[in-house]
């Protein structure tokens, strides 16, 4: 199933190289922080397919706004995960949580379920880097945001040692 979400935002991703290393990169922490935090099989589901998509509303914001501004993107993101997802045999229920948590990667307040904490602190990891944040925003994001003892020793390890 993930091979399968992979290759079809690969291909969704028209080509973009940022949106596809991002996308991968998001994912590849988002897996590693939930089986080190031993999530359930659907909780592990949940967030890695969330991960891969969680920007999938990036190209259609800049496009029709210029901006892939995260307001925007979550809000574009629910109507294009609920469509993108049609074609996988998933539950409603996950199905529903996937969308919910694309719809609500970039709000920080009212965080429920560790999928939604590991996808935040995944994304960060990846936008740190991306931006080339200083180690002074790191280390306040770090400390108000990061909640598992994975994405904590992901960052530590990166920007701290």
């Amino acid at each position: 199933m993930i091979s399968e979400v992979t290759m079809k935002m690969i291909q969704y991703s028209n080509g973009s190289h940022h949106d596809i290393n991002h996308f991968l990169k998001v994912w590849s922490y988002a897996k590693t922080i939930g089986e080190l935090e031993h999530l359930d099989d659907e909780t592990q589901l949940i967030l890695e397919i969330a991960a891969l998509m969680h920007d999938i509303a990036c190209p259609l914001c800049r496009q029709k706004y210029g901006s892939a501004q995260a307001k925007l993107q979550e809000k574009e993101g629910i109507v294009l995960a609920e469509d993108f997802l049609k074609d996988f045999q998933l539950s409603d229920v996950i199905k529903q949580r996937i969308i919910y948590l694309i719809g609500h990667h970039h709000t920080l307040e009212s965080i429920h379920g560790l999928d939604y904490q590991i996808l935040i602190e995944a994304d960060y990891l990846v936008n740190a880097d991306e931006a080339s944040y200083s180690n002074s925003e790191i280390e306040q994001f770090m400390k108000n945001w990061f909640k598992t003892k994975t994405g904590i020793q992901l960052l530590q390890s990166m920007y701290f040692s």
